[in-house]
This record gives C-alpha cells, structure tokens and sequence, in this order.
C-alpha cells in the first residue's frame, strides 16, 4: 500500500478541537493558491480549464473557482445540474451511458455533451439538433496508450469502457462531432501527456481538420510544486499553433490538492499483536480509496519514532482498517489527529454504510484564522437515502 504525499501547509498550526469530529476542514488560502496557478496556465497557453466536480463539489466555494475558472466539467445529470446552478461558466458533461429519460434535461444544463462512442453519438444528435440549443458535441477516445500505474484507475487499460479505440476511429464517424476528448492520466506530470499525444497524433492528424477542439481530460497534478507547467504551456501553445484547435484541460484533485484534511478522534485502544486504536473515521465509509486503489492517507504530525497504533473505524467491516501510523505518545480516548489531503475525492466519495455518521464540513481561512461549519450531517441524511 503506497503512502499518500501530502502538504500539511498551514494546517500545522490548526487547534483539530476547534471542529466537531469527524470533520473535513478545507482551506479557502490554499484552495484559491490552486486556482490562481491554473488561472496563470490557461493564459499562457490559450487552454480553458474547467474544474472536475467528481474530484472537488464543495459548492460552497463555487463564487471562488468561478472568478478563476472557465467552467466546470460534469458526469452526469446531477453534477450537471450542479455546475448549472453553482457555478456559472461553461457546463462539459460526460457520462459513459446517457439515459433516454435523462438527456433532454442533460441537454438544458449543459454547453457540451462528449460521448464515450460513436453509437450513443449517433443515437442522441437528432435530439441535440432539434432541440434548438447550440450544444457543441464531443467523443472521447481511447488512446490505447497507458500511461496508468494502477489498472483500476487506467481509462487506457486494456479492455478499458472508457473512450473509443483510437485505432477504430474512422473519419465518417466525426460526422456531427466537434471535438475529441480524451482521460487518460492520474495525479501525473507532463510528461505523460506528451508521450500519449506522440502516440496518438499519426493516428488522429488526418482527422483533426473535421473537429475545432481538443480536451485533453483530467489526471494533470498542475499545481504540484514539481509539475513542468512552463512544459506544459509551450505543449499547448505549440499544438494550438499546428493544429488550429482549441484546448481544454479538466484538473479536479489539481485545484483541492493539498487544501483540506480530514479530522478524526480516538474512540478506544486496544491490542491483538499490535496497538489498535479505533477511531471515529471510517476507511469505508469516509475514504473508500484507501481500500479500493489502495493507499495510505498521510498523517499530520506522523514521526518516525514514537507508538505505532493501527487505526481502523467504528464499522463492523473487518478490512475497515486505514493503516499502521507512528504517533509522539501514546494515545488516549479523545486524542484528535488528522489525515492529510483529504479535501478531493474523500469528501465526494463518502458514505452512511453501517449508519456511520457523515463527516461536518468547515471552510477555514489560514490568513484571517475565520473558520466557518458550511455542513452538519445527521440521521436524516441516513435515513433519507433509504426506504
């Protein structure tokens, strides 16, 4: 299980009490960082950065993602209809499999509407040109190039659902077709990017001149501190120059990265061969990715040296287990700790499995030290979402 990086930044010198636990507190200064450096890399390489919602939908910050992003991009009608209500900019949703029964409102929400085969292309663009809305119409390809290093999380994987083959890809089948739209990267650098569009483009050079636009998806950890974004701006600018396309880019962990963490409170202690303490923070239900890809979420104020303790939630789950962590002391019932880089994808991905309680969620300033719970959860949640 590999170790999650992240930044404590200016969470070291957060009081965890201040907050009800568990709690996801997210950073408004760091949040508005990540924006700014996406901003300053959509204007120097002429791309529109739209915001991904399944990485980061806390719309109560929507006014801030807004003033430095071109849009946002959707999965679906929900996230759709989110970004229609919240955000303002431009609405791009893709979805694998659109609904009948769904599309005429995906149709009223959203400025493109990017399609995972030339089948569903074909079998909705009757109801996108009779509906009388300009809606730009996207594919998304396959580039059966993988640059992935988990294959659970490789759109191009062999076998992927995700995308159309690249090398079935014929020129009839843009008929109708603006832009492509490719997602093939995962908390990667440049680099990747640059030899997928190697591998791709003798493929697609022929057909470029029938599209107007390119998406080159999500997966670009842009605001790293190590990410070549000088690199990536000359990419773009050059490709733009050759092409005579226009560009996209969909960061979603990019503009939360290292923006929140997720705090937790230990509920006892106990040992079987090694120290357990249980917690109040729930791998399954709180940050699913720890047991699904897997990993092991960073710690805040981890030592080398110290009590190692295995921390694993309040659920009957016996792999509910987050990980092994080295504290200073020993613990005691009440201790707060925090997890590190928890604001993107654990905060959309949560859950009420077991009737585990759902995490509050507070916006904090690390300038001005305001702190503000934006959200409480409680039994009606619970119960709301069942019969």
């Amino acid at each position: 299980m590999q170790t999650q990086a992240g930044d404590p930044g200016a969470f070291r010198h957060f009081d965890l009490t201040r907050v009800p636990s568990p709690c996801f507190v997210v950073d408004e200064v760091a949040i508005e960082r990540n924006l700014r450096i996406l901003r300053n890399v959509a204007d120097a390489s002429g791309a529109q950065v739209l915001a991904a919602l399944k990485a980061f939908s806390m719309f109560s910050l929507a006014p801030l993602v807004s003033r430095y992003l071109d849009g946002v991009c959707a999965s679906g009608l929900y996230e759709a209809q989110l970004g229609r209500e919240e955000y303002g900019g431009e609405v791009a949703t893709f979805c694998a499999g659109y609904k009948p029964q769904e599309f005429d409102r995906i149709l009223g929400l959203s400025d493109t509407i990017i399609f995972n085969s030339p089948a569903q292309k074909d079998r909705f663009l009757p109801q996108i040109r009779s509906s009388g809305r300009k809606i730009s119409v996207g594919l998304r390809i396959n580039p059966e190039h993988s640059e992935g290093e988990v294959v659970k999380y490789d759109p191009a994987a062999p076998c992927s659902r995700l995308g159309f083959p690249v090398s079935q890809l014929r020129p009839e089948m843009l008929d109708g077709v603006d832009g492509l739209h490719m997602h093939t990267l995962c908390e990667q650098g440049f680099e990747p990017l640059d030899r997928t569009w190697s591998a791709i483009a003798p493929r697609l050079e022929p057909m470029l001149a029938r599209i107007t636009w390119f998406n080159f998806g999500g997966g670009h950890h842009i605001t790293r501190a190590d990410y070549d974004r000088d690199g990536l701006c000359t990419f773009l600018r050059r490709l733009k120059r050759d092409t005579g396309l226009h560009f996209y880019l969909e960061p979603g962990e990019a503009v939360a990265l290292d923006a929140g963490i997720l705090v937790g409170e230990v509920l006892d202690l106990g040992s079987n061969d090694v120290n357990i303490a249980i917690v109040d923070i729930s791998a399954t239900c709180h940050m699913p990715d720890v047991i699904e890809a897997p990993y092991r979420p960073a710690l805040l104020n981890e030592v080398a040296q110290g009590t190692t303790y295995r921390l694993g939630g309040p659920s009957c789950l016996a792999g509910d287990v987050i990980g092994d962590y080295t504290f200073a002391k020993p613990l005691t019932p009440g201790d707060r700790f925090a997890f590190l880089d928890q604001a993107h994808y654990s905060m959309v991905k949560t859950n009420t499995f077991n009737g585990v309680p759902l995490p509050s969620i507070a916006l904090w300033n690390s300038d001005s030290d305001a702190l503000k719970i934006v959200k409480s959860f409680d039994y009606a949640d619970f119960k709301g979402r069942l019969s």
